[in-house]
């Protein structure tokens, strides 16, 4: 049996995973990176993106994170994110529409601001359709 690390998925409104693990892949603004038990010491941020957790049977569960933060450190990963969601729980439709009202933003506004908040939706539901349509 590969080592285990102790892993933490935290959001804004719960604890998304709180468990052990032998690996995970996950997205990083450098790109993606896999972390292993005893891992070095690690800062990243994370964009919107997938995260793959390593299941005991060698298989990996993915869920689709929002954006966030990743420390690695005394063999233990925390994640901080702002929205995390398994990828068979993803309500399909409801992230196509979201993806249809983001685009529909992002023709028809004009403030910086707005269309920055319309970009950040649309990649969230872009990441939502490609991590559920990815575990199908």
């Amino acid at each position: 049996m590969a080592a285990q690390f102790k892993l933490d998925i935290i959001t804004p409104e719960k604890v998304f995973f709180d468990g052990e693990t032998s690996q995970i892949i996950v997205r990083t603004t450098e790109g993606d990176i896999g972390v292993l038990a005893h891992h070095t010491s690690l800062v990243a941020s994370l964009p919107s993106g997938p995260v793959k957790i390593k299941q005991e049977d060698g298989t990996y569960r993915v869920a689709a994170l929002s954006s966030g933060l990743l420390k690695v450190g005394g063999n233990k990963v925390s994640i901080i994110a702002n929205a995390v969601e398994w990828a068979d729980e993803i309500d399909i439709e409801w992230a196509k529409r979201s993806e249809a009202e983001a685009r529909e933003k992002l023709s028809t506004l004009k403030d910086q601001h707005e269309l920055d908040i319309a970009e950040l939706k649309l990649q969230r539901a872009l990441n939502r359709i490609s991590v559920h349509s990815s575990c199908k």
